[in-house]
């Protein structure tokens, strides 16, 4: 058996990282045999890379090796894909059609984004892994086939199967091995390798010196959390390979590339973390409310602040005028305003009380009070989901694809998505 370094330099896969050692080597002992294999990672993290490691290390190297995008085929068509179908078994069936299932017969066949099939077709599937046995859309002749099946998903199964979106029988089915690919927020060390490879090779792409970066865009990069992984990095290097005029990368340049650079406590939902792909616009909507509650007590403290006044007989200082109407908002207020700078008690009430024994408020000279303003927003899911997906889509010039890598959601999703909203493209 080939060693992990062998293995990184035959497939073109770069990093020291522990847990990249420890999902490669797992990968490399079940090539093998026949298991089921479900590799789950965050988007653009090198799942499919995992795959052909499985497939050419494994007996059936010289049999075909097919990858399919569960998410990006229609779900009314998908059976077909898969599993072939008879002439004239639906509107446009012309001709018989042999399915992914029948072609790759004795090979392997990569179901990226698994979490997005329907769950007709999961029940076929199964069938698939349980016995080899399937049968064409319009048909009722029983098929066989002998297919390895590997599995991919950037998002919980067991969340979706908590929820009934996914079957279980099929998820510890496909779950016989699991490999978890680290996203590169884990393995920071490997960011900087990453950045030196891209940089050459895009300086022999487009023949010019390959960029470099200063110390301070190093530790920059380094502590950016990269959503979209190793796809976005790669990105980002060839931007700055082209646009940048200088070959030495200031963090300034690559924060015109990634505006979101700096923002390196943003709250993050990894493959094995979150509840559903949705919950980045769940994270969003309570960073809101947080805000528009601590607003809110604000206010509240603007309020308590006037009826101490109030219940203090003090008397207000001229630089208060701009602050009349949020006074007059607190009911029975009988705030005298006075002419003076110093604020004084008025003793009608109190007798011959000291002004030393009662407290005094005493005010800044330039300083003024903003008009109490009760606000109440309220920000629904969809309105956050709809502003998210228009972000996504300008940033990347109406490009559906990265649009829904960059918001952790399959095309498949994100065009339903951009129907349910009427968002114009």
């Amino acid at each position: 058996m080939e060693n992990i370094q062998t293995i990184k330099q035959r497939f073109g896969i770069y990093g020291r990282s522990e847990k990249l050692n420890q999902a490669l080597d797992t990968a490399i002992r079940v090539a093998g045999t026949d298991l089921t294999v479900l590799i789950s990672g965050e988007s653009g993290s090198g799942k499919e890379v995992f795959s052909k490691v499985i497939h050419q290390l494994s007996p059936r190297k010289h049999n075909q090796f097919i990858a399919v995008n569960c998410g990006a085929i229609p779900s009314g068509t998908i059976n077909s894909e898969l599993f072939g179908h008879e002439k004239g078994s639906f509107t446009g069936a012309t001709a018989d059609r042999k399915g992914y299932f029948e072609t790759v017969d004795g090979g392997t066949i990569f179901l990226d984004e698994i979490g997005e099939m329907p769950q007709d077709t999961q029940s076929f599937l199964l069938r698939i892994l349980e016995s080899g046995e399937f049968i064409r859309v319009g048909s009722s002749k029983v098929l066989k086939t002998n297919v390895r099946v590997i599995a991919a998903t950037n998002v919980n199964l067991l969340d979706k199967v908590r929820r009934g979106k996914f079957r279980e029988d099929l998820y510890y089915r496909l779950n016989t091995v699991p490999i978890r690919v680290p996203a590169l927020k884990e393995r920071r060390e490997d960011i900087q390798i990453f950045i030196r490879k891209f940089a050459q090779d895009f300086a022999e792409k487009y023949r010019t010196s390959p960029i470099e970066l200063d110390e301070a865009a190093g530790a920059l990069v380094e502590q950016y959390a990269w959503p979209g992984n190793i796809r976005e990095l790669r990105n980002a290097v060839e931007q700055l390979s082209v646009l940048s005029d200088k070959k030495i990368i200031t963090p300034s340049e690559i924060a015109r590339i990634i505006p979101d650079i700096h923002n390196t406590y943003l709250p993050s939902v990894g493959p094995n973390e979150g509840s559903n792909e949705n919950m980045s616009y769940q994270e969003r909507e309570i960073l809101y409310k947080l805000l528009f509650d601590m607003k809110q007590d604000l206010n509240q403290l603007k309020n308590m602040f006037f009826q101490m006044v109030q219940a203090n007989d003090l008397e207000m200082p001229p630089v208060m005028d701009n602050v009349n109407a949020t006074v007059s908002m607190i009911p029975n207020s009988n705030v005298i305003h006075g002419s003076g700078q110093n604020w004084n008690i008025n003793n009608s009430t109190r007798g011959n009380e000291s002004q030393l024994d009662r407290p005094m408020i005493l005010p800044k000279q330039k300083e003024e009070f903003e008009t109490v303003e009760l606000i109440e927003e309220h920000l629904s899911l969809d309105e956050m989901e709809k502003d998210m997906i228009n972000k996504a889509l300008k940033k990347f010039n109406g490009k559906r694809k990265d649009a829904a890598d960059e918001l952790g959601i399959s095309e498949r999703t994100l065009y339903r998505k951009i129907k349910q909203f009427s968002i114009d493209i």
